[in-house]
């Protein structure tokens, strides 16, 4: 598996941003920083997301970063020319998945039904995101998605909160979750950083407690 793609599932838990104003970019990746988790999905869907990537990586340079709902080539190569380390789709389109090949860049597009799954395996991915989690079945439609396909490993969003995340990682085909409950639109928007710093130390603390 790529490097950067075994980075994010030792975090265990993906941050996924949403930023509607870029002087927000900087102290969230400090709160994330300095609560453990060094790494953020920004969603490509705002105008500010461009610009909030750039500042991230740019100030952060430690960070994963990587742009969320990318859902053409275009908004790729922005992404990327803007910072981004990795790229997240919620679904799987294969020229985005082949851009992203050609230029080395890690992507991990969304999925739902075992088709999708054979896509992605025949486009040589290792890991999915399979989106949205719980409205689509939860682990108990993971686990069985999974089983005939060994190879791959997912990175369940939506839906995914305290209460059933640990259930999520104990799950040794699940890499990582992505969540945004330590991230809130309204604690960003009203500068809560502290508070979004604590809730990160927290998601850190259950990510060591489902995998020991």
């Amino acid at each position: 598996m790529n490097q950067i793609l075994e980075q994010l599932g030792t975090y265990g838990i993906v941050p996924v941003v949403v930023l509607q104003d870029a002087a927000k970019a900087e102290p969230l990746a400090e709160a994330l920083c300095k609560g453990g988790l060094a790494c953020a999905e920004v969603t490509f869907r705002t105008d500010a997301a461009e610009e909030s990537i750039h500042i991230m990586s740019e100030k952060f340079p430690e960070m994963l970063v990587g742009a969320g709902t990318v859902l053409t080539t275009e908004q790729a190569d922005r992404a990327v020319k803007a910072g981004a380390k990795f790229i997240v789709s919620p679904g799987l389109n294969p020229e985005v998945v082949k851009w992203c090949q050609a230029h080395e860049v890690p992507v991990i597009p969304g999925i739902v039904t075992p088709t999708e799954m054979e896509q992605a395996i025949g486009l040589g991915l290792t890991m999915v995101k399979f989106f949205p989690a719980e409205p689509a079945g939860g682990l108990k439609y993971i686990r069985a998605i999974a089983a005939p396909y060994t190879m791959m490993k997912f990175m369940p969003t939506g839906g995914i909160n305290p209460q059933n995340v640990r259930e999520y990682l104990a799950y040794d085909r699940i890499a990582a979750c992505g969540g945004s409950w330590m991230v809130k639109n309204t604690m960003i928007e009203n500068n809560e950083f502290d508070r979004i710093e604590e809730l990160v130390k927290e998601a850190v603390e259950i990510v060591k407690e489902s995998r020991t």
